[in-house]
């Protein structure tokens, strides 16, 4: 095993913990490995959301140029900043075992949610899902890392600010004074880390497989399904959560409207044998297509009309 693994990665604090968690396990099975860590314009743009970018994979795409061109053999992301398709040349190996999948909202002190007030979450999904649940609030976009957006709220006269539970715990960031959200449906993938390498890089497709997680990797996939059924990329308010709970799965899934206003959900349960030796279309696109028939189209074309 001469041949050394170049690991390529954001160089975020998160980003960073994540590629050395892999870093370490591979050299754990006996391979050699270093860092390349990149910036990608998500990090370089700061004063814009997200969606007014207009980029898919605004995180991932300096990484898979730097594989496609040969500067690195493999990239660590967060799972949910991965677009659904992946580029021509670059496949999924691993999906590592998932932390929390919660969202938390990090406060400054008690709040009384019946009075208005101000959150702040650059995420399309969180701000729809508050706003439904308390229109009488204010939603401000919140850009950057994780410590970053730590200060921003320190910094502002905002209540409190929505996170990822995963991303502050991996860097021992938590503050005491948060709160889950557990009525707020995940992003599809929140917490899950996924290594990808070329699609003809048999060596490195071999090694990283070694780190994949069966649970993690069947529920991610059909919460990516059904967010890729949807058409939603990043731009869109979609949550989905599956889970593996004894010898079932359970899942969840929403689509609410840029305000908040509309909200579609469903659920659906199933053996996981069942799942495993089904020959039929998976639980993530039949859900979906589900969800299109009952007014889900309807309301994706309202979202897509709105974000032009």
């Amino acid at each position: 095993m001469d041949k050394i693994i170049r690991i390529g990665t954001r160089d975020s604090e998160l980003a960073l913990w994540q590629a050395n968690t892999v870093k370490s396990q591979l050299e754990n099975l006996g391979y050699k490995t270093e860092l390349v860590a990149v910036k990608s314009t998500g990090d370089l743009i700061l004063d814009k959301p997200l969606y007014e970018l207009g980029i898919t994979g605004i995180f991932t795409k300096t990484l898979d140029i730097a594989m496609l061109n040969g500067t690195v053999d493999i990239a660590v992301h967060s799972m949910k900043d991965v677009p659904t398709a992946l580029p021509k040349g670059i496949v999924q190996t691993a999906v590592l075992p998932r932390a929390t999948s919660e969202d938390i909202l990090v406060k400054k002190e008690k709040i009384d949610y019946s009075q208005p007030c101000i959150v702040a979450t650059g995420s399309l999904r969180r701000k729809a899902q508050w706003l439904h649940r308390y229109p009488h609030h204010s939603v401000v976009d919140l850009r950057g890392n994780v410590n970053t957006r730590l200060q921003k709220l320190t910094d502002n006269n905002w209540e409190g600010a929505v996170f990822a539970k995963a991303g502050l715990k991996r860097i021992n960031v938590l503050p005491e004074n948060h709160e889950t959200l557990d009525w707020m449906i995940p992003a599809p993938a929140q917490g899950a880390m996924v290594i990808v390498a070329l699609e003809n890089d048999a060596f490195n497709k071999e090694a990283t497989s070694k780190l994949n997680d069966s649970t993690s990797e069947i529920c991610t996939t059909i919460e990516r399904l059904f967010l890729k059924t949807l058409e939603g990329g990043c731009t869109a308010p979609i949550g989905a959560l599956a889970e593996i709970i004894d010898d079932s799965i359970q899942f969840k899934g929403c689509l609410f409207s840029l305000d908040g206003t509309q909200k579609l959900e469903i659920a659906r349960s199933i053996k996981v044998d069942n799942y495993l030796n089904t020959t039929q279309e998976n639980l993530g696109i039949s859900v979906a297509k589900e969800l299109l028939e009952n007014g889900g189209k309807e309301l994706m074309l309202k979202i897509k009309n709105a974000l032009k």
